[in-house]
């Protein structure tokens, strides 16, 4: 590794302290005796423990730049153990601008298959009290608690039913606030929003990390903290062993025409950066954004000669070339349909918005199969992507 000057130690220093410095300020000021929560990846949230127990949780979108982005909500969790007699002195220490929020949790409402594959993992549906519907749903046990009512289906977004979200008697409702939207009927029964932005992380393991933010709201820390080490170990021992012992760098693109518009992951996506970790170059490296909406004709002209092409959908059957090539005949013109190197994986037969945000390690053991498979073990079988055949 070359030497830095020292010119430019000193400005990555300083950018470092302008940086925290940024941070800080964007939230309510509190005592300085509380200790921060060690997070590795996530960049969305952040906590910190005061003296008397209370957690103080930041929450804040880690897609946009600090400079232009406040952190817009904040949480107080107090544990439920406190003592009547603690609990006035507790609540006067609770800085201003923060949500109260009695811990653990034990009734909640999940908007997305992201939260919902956190408490699976963690062994806690028995809090899930609501979701919005089972579509692609897999998992065999939500299902029943579905078809006999532990868990209500309060529909989608936009269209939430009021009347069985308060029949649900939900703590607090965890929601993706920048997606569709539609919450405004929630909103109104006063029951807490919790953001959970794991899908915004521009790291597959920032995303998998938001296990811990849901480990702090029911009771489940240490379990998630365990829960994610592990995966953090898996995931980073393959990304070394690729970057050590491949030399090729495939290039590789990302999705497929809908309603007139490609929309291609940007180059600050979590799959691009699983397409790095894999041994890949994604096209769209140097896009700085999550995603961007692009016409055939600029995509073509970037990925036209890209060595590999991943595609997720819902298709209803077996996907096939040819069902590639009907969807939009321009298809079989890129270099990646013509030498058969799509990555394919179809939401119907696997379950990947329900169990992927926290198996980034399987995500990634799969690329590698397909991108350098001289690095996995003979007989692997992927769980989510393969080679479309």
């Amino acid at each position: 590794m070359k030497h830095l000057s020292l010119l430019t130690l000193i400005i990555t220093a300083l950018s470092l302290v302008a940086c925290k410095q940024r941070t800080i300020e964007n939230r309510p000021q509190t005592t300085d005796s509380a200790e921060a929560m060690s997070l590795d990846y996530a960049q969305g949230f952040q906590v910190r423990t005061l003296e008397n127990g209370v957690k103080l949780v930041d929450v804040a979108d880690p897609q946009t730049d600090e400079d232009k982005m406040p952190v817009s909500y904040h949480f107080a969790l107090v544990p439920r153990q406190t003592v009547n007699s603690q609990l006035s002195t507790v609540n006067d220490q609770i800085p201003e601008g923060y949500t109260k929020v009695e811990v653990p949790v034990e009734r909640t409402l999940v908007m997305t298959m992201l939260q919902l594959s956190n408490f699976t993992a963690l062994g806690a549906l028995d809090v899930v009290k609501g979701i919005t519907g089972t579509k692609n749903l897999f998992n065999e046990d939500i299902h029943q608690r579905v078809a006999d009512g532990r868990i209500v289906k309060i529909g989608m977004e936009g269209n939430f039913d009021t009347e069985l979200i308060l029949a649900a008697n939900p703590e607090v409702i965890f929601i993706s606030p920048f997606k569709r939207g539609g919450y405004d009927a929630i909103k109104e029964t006063g029951v807490t929003l919790i953001p959970h932005l794991g899908y915004k992380e521009p790291h597959p393991l920032g995303q998998a990390e938001w296990i811990k933010y849901v480990g702090l709201f029911i009771g489940k820390e240490k379990e998630a903290d365990a829960l994610f080490d592990r995966i953090k170990k898996r995931y980073l021992a393959l990304a070394e062993k690729v970057k050590k012992e491949t030399t090729d760098c495939p290039t590789v693109f990302s999705g497929e025409m809908h309603g007139g518009n490609w929309f291609a992951v940007g180059g600050k996506n979590h799959l691009a950066q699983l397409f790095r970790d894999a041994g890949a170059e994604y096209i769209l490296k140097d896009d700085n954004t999550g995603g961007v909406p692009i016409e055939y004709e600029q995509m073509y002209a970037t990925a036209a000669n890209a060595d590999y092409w991943r595609i997720l959908n819902s298709y209803p059957g077996d996907f096939s070339y040819e069902a590639l090539k009907s969807s939009e005949p321009r298809n079989e013109l890129f270099k990646a349909f013509k030498e058969k190197h799509v990555i394919y994986c179809n939401m119907k037969q696997t379950p990947y918005y329900e169990s992927s945000p926290v198996e980034p390690d399987v995500l990634l053991a799969d690329l590698v199969a397909i991108f350098h498979p001289e690095l996995m073990d003979e007989g692997y079988q992927p769980r989510y992507y393969q080679l479309l055949k």
